[in-house]
């Protein structure tokens, strides 16, 4: 079961880049979007993944969006895009992974070289020229995965963008569950676990479920910095773990 998994895996990657190589030139960016997340939609299919959704999605106004998530697995990219035509911001390892990487390149995800200080003002540049315009981006502030049963600390090197271009803020949290509705691991991709380890894994898993909550919208405010926004965003999403924070889809109070 878990090889015919990573067969057909092989197969629908195989159909993204032919989509990508010969329809989207003739399409429009809405109907790209689209594709998109019907590709990522059947891609959790393959793999029995279930997604449930808490709170409710962003949207994206003047100064485009930016939403803030915690990081478990290589899964959430497609899970986040399952769900909202969504551009990341990613590792620039990510980039060399065969097929997987030059097809995140094609939909527009933006690479950063972490060790470079120089890449990531081009980074910011990049990503606040995209929130202007309107995009909504994907952020996983922690800069790497973890197991899933915790959130580590966030960087705010790259909530700078949000704050040039005047944009709202959209936290979200993710978490892995088993049957019985507790925390899993079998998705996580952490530590010094390979690729190819944590395929065989999640092809291996009868079913999985995955819990997004889309918490309390982040408006922009003058005078509010990125360190502040960092702080705010870890603070929400660790508090989401305890059923602590405001109730999802209102707005969160800035202090004065």
């Amino acid at each position: 079961m878990a090889i015919l998994k990573l067969l057909r895996l092989a197969g629908h990657l195989l159909a993204g880049a032919l989509t990508i190589l010969l329809l989207f030139p003739h399409l429009n960016r809405e109907e790209c979007s689209r594709r998109v997340t019907r590709w990522a939609t059947r891609l959790l299919a393959l793999f029995n993944i279930q997604v449930v959704v808490r709170g409710r999605a962003p949207t994206v106004r003047a100064g485009g969006a930016m939403l803030v998530a915690n990081h478990i697995s290589w899964l959430d990219i497609y899970v986040l895009q399952s769900l909202l035509p969504v551009r990341f911001i990613s590792k620039a390892e990510v980039q060399g992974w065969p097929l997987i990487g030059w097809l995140a390149q094609e939909v527009g995800t933006v690479f950063l070289v972490r060790e470079k200080k120089s890449d990531a003002m081009r980074v910011n540049q990049v990503m606040a020229n995209h929130l202007r315009a309107g995009d909504l981006l994907a952020l996983f502030p922690e800069g790497t995965t973890s197991d899933g049963r915790g959130v580590l600390p966030f960087y705010s090197s790259l909530f700078q963008p949000a704050v040039e271009a005047r944009a709202q803020i959209w936290p979200a949290r993710l978490r892995y569950l088993d049957k019985a509705g507790h925390p899993s691991e079998a998705a996580a991709y952490y530590g010094g676990m390979t690729l190819a380890e944590s395929l065989w894994r999640v092809a291996r898993q009868r079913g999985i479920t995955v819990e997004v909550t889309f918490l309390p919208l982040i408006p922009y405010r003058e005078g509010l910095g990125r360190r502040e926004l960092a702080r705010l965003c870890e603070t929400v999403i660790r508090g989401a773990d305890a059923g602590a924070g405001s109730p999802p889809g209102s707005t969160v109070h800035l202090p004065a």
